[in-house]
């Protein structure tokens, strides 16, 4: 019986962190994983190899509506899916090979298996059993299913089955406008595949800025996918080769079908919380299956933390790597630190969405008093020239004090851009020490000085 200071079940994005976190400050660390490959959902079949596929789809979609505007002329490229499947595989590889490597230099050891918690103060593994004066929950989500839809992962997928589709279908449905759905959907429509994605809310990614939403709708309507909203899906009937999905509009109570070659279930997650003895033992659950802990990712048990998806909260990788740290902190006598206020969130499609802090909509029903900022990439010298000028930067900050409450960017680099908010939160800092740095020329940055610049007197270039 092998004896730890932490032991961390599950080696996704906080998982992992979390292990290197408590090695940094001198805790003996082991890790759970029963994956052939440490990282998680997030680097095996999430966050990496999406991003993978997105990023060669773009340079399809580059190729061929963007490269002869720029004298680059010849041939478009055709798509040799095995390859992409390889580019995408060898992806994930160096990823997780890269974890390993962590792990040997940090000195933690990983026990392969599937763990559980027998009694307090123990993890087992396989047959063996291990000490551990503190263990840390990081065991993430799966895919939330939905009532009537059966997953085969063959024609009716989850985001795991449509990373590795054995060939590129005609017609896609995708149930669900959220993040996972859009992003895929993105992936596809730029293979050529005829999207339609059904959403049961009248709008498409719904706890994003409105006016955000409404744009981001529109731009992908003109890459081609088509929006079916205010729809409740009610069955998906699968043939040998097809599918059908039957959906009610809400609206007048009208019932339709649509066709497809492969159907994208993509409406949610749920934490992982089964099979570890969390019960048995008595630590708390929520009624949504959640890991409950106090402000400092504590259980109710002494002893035992829970971190990431298997906890409530944004079910983001980048939460669950800033908890893992904390926890670990935590653990060490430190005091660990997570500003849930300002945890960005991105949609990787093209162009990309990002926020950070509140949106438009809940300063509203606060009835917090505010100004808006804004800039149009269309004002931006470099987008223009990038042919990346659709959308716009917007900056939230209160009336009084300037300080910035919330930013929503969609465009060019969103995903990077944002952090220059972030950060600025960070330090309580205002629109305007924003507007009064520097920003190098020509970049996409300088939208978002525009922005905090329309903040106060007004942009320069707009």
């Amino acid at each position: 019986m092998a004896s730890y200071d932490v032991i961390v079940i599950g080696s996704g994005p906080g998982g992992y962190v979390a292990a290197i976190r408590a090695s940094q400050l001198g805790l003996k660390t082991a890790c759970v994983e029963g994956r052939e490959t440490l990282g998680g959902t997030c680097l095996n079949v999430g966050c990496i190899p999406s991003k993978a596929l997105l990023h060669a789809t773009h340079q399809l979609h580059e190729a061929e509506h963007n490269f002869a505007k720029m004298g680059l002329k010849g041939k478009s490229p055709s798509v040799d899916w095995d390859q992409m499947q390889t580019y995408k595989g060898e992806t994930i590889e160096t990823n997780t090979k890269g974890i390993e490597f962590l792990f040997k230099k940090n000195k933690i050891d990983w026990l392969k298996g599937w763990g559980s918690i027998p009694e307090k103060g123990k993890v087992k593994v396989g047959d063996e059993v291990h000490e551990a004066k503190n263990i840390i929950i990081a065991t993430g989500s799966d895919v939330a299913t939905l009532k009537g839809v059966e997953i085969d992962e063959k024609i009716v997928v989850s985001s795991t089955g449509a990373l590795s589709l054995p060939k590129i279908p005609k017609k896609m449905v995708v149930i669900g406008a959220g993040v996972i759905g859009l992003e895929m959907g993105s992936v596809y429509a730029r293979l050529g595949t005829e999207v339609t994605v059904v959403e049961y809310l009248d709008k498409i990614t719904p706890t994003m800025d409105g006016e955000v939403s409404k744009n981001f709708q529109k731009i992908l309507q003109k890459q081609g996918l088509t929006f079916v909203l205010g729809a409740a899906v009610s069955g998906v009937e699968t043939m040998k080769t097809k599918a059908k999905v039957s959906y009610t509009l809400k609206k007048d109570d009208s019932e339709e079908v649509l066709d497809a070659d492969v159907v994208l279930v993509s409406t949610g997650r749920k934490p992982v919380t089964e099979g570890l003895g969390l019960k048995e033992l008595g630590v708390e659950i929520t009624e949504r299956g959640f890991v409950k802990t106090d402000g400092h990712w504590k259980t109710n048990i002494d002893g035992i933390y829970a971190i990431g998806d298997a906890t409530e909260g944004p079910m983001l990788a980048h939460k669950a790597e800033d908890e893992g740290m904390a926890a670990a902190e935590a653990i060490a006598g430190k005091a660990g630190h997570v500003n849930y206020d300002v945890i960005p969130s991105v949609i990787y499609t093209h162009p990309e969405v990002a926020a950070v802090g509140k949106t438009e909509e809940e300063l509203k029903d606060a009835g917090h008093s505010y100004k808006v900022g804004k800039f149009s990439f269309m004002g931006n010298g470099r987008a223009k020239a990038n042919f990346a000028a659709d959308g716009f930067v917007k900056i939230l900050a209160d009336k009084d004090t300037d300080r910035i409450l919330g930013a929503h960017i969609i465009g060019p680099m969103a995903g990077d851009l944002i952090h220059e908010i972030c950060v600025a939160m960070e330090f309580g800092a205002a629109a305007e020490d924003v507007a009064l740095t520097c920003h190098a020329h020509p970049t996409y940055s300088e939208a978002v000085r525009e922005a905090a610049l329309a903040c106060g007197d007004g942009p320069i270039h707009m």
